[in-house]
């Protein structure tokens, strides 16, 4: 059997970017047990609850729901239960000193398997307000509608 490469996702948090300013984005590994590992190769999980505390200079991953593996036994893991990322210890300091100030927050972006290897895509983010969410979902439109006309008015030209 061949080595796995690249990056295949598991698992993506949409609605992240539309409810945070994400300022910083890390890469980190997770400590996971064998069911998890056999769960997410099917490639079940969700991000939507989740985000990461940082408790005596470690950095943790709460309410990601990784669910149970199907032909586990007795040796199964519970589906919500707190993981340990796996980060240099400057950037869990920096981390740490960053998501203390007032409105930021550390949320994962992705879940993913690098090289056969499970990793998590965490940002340090702030807090969007509801104008915001309404004024990017604008200028998204507009965009959009910009391209639209760009590209009608292409198409007619080549009809000459």
């Amino acid at each position: 059997m061949a080595k796995e490469t690249g990056r295949k996702l598991i698992a993506q948090h949409k609605k992240a970017r539309h409810d945070y300013h994400i300022l910083d984005t890390y890469e980190c590994g997770l400590v996971l047990t064998g069911t998890e590992v056999k769960s997410l190769r099917q490639g079940r999980a969700s991000l939507v609850d989740g985000f990461v505390q940082i408790e005596n200079h470690e950095a943790w991953l709460y309410n990601v729901h990784v669910p149970e593996y199907t032909q586990g036994t007795w040796t199964n893991h519970s589906a919500r239960r707190k993981r340990k990322l796996l980060m240099h210890r400057l950037e869990i300091d920096k981390l740490e000193s960053k998501a203390n100030e007032s409105g930021h927050t550390v949320v994962p972006l992705a879940l993913y398997f690098k090289d056969g290897r499970a990793k998590v895509e965490i940002a340090l983010a702030k807090g969007k307000k509801e104008f915001d969410k309404r004024q990017t979902l604008r200028e998204k439109q507009d965009t959009r509608e910009t391209n639209r006309a760009v590209a009608a008015v292409r198409r007619q030209q080549r009809g000459q």
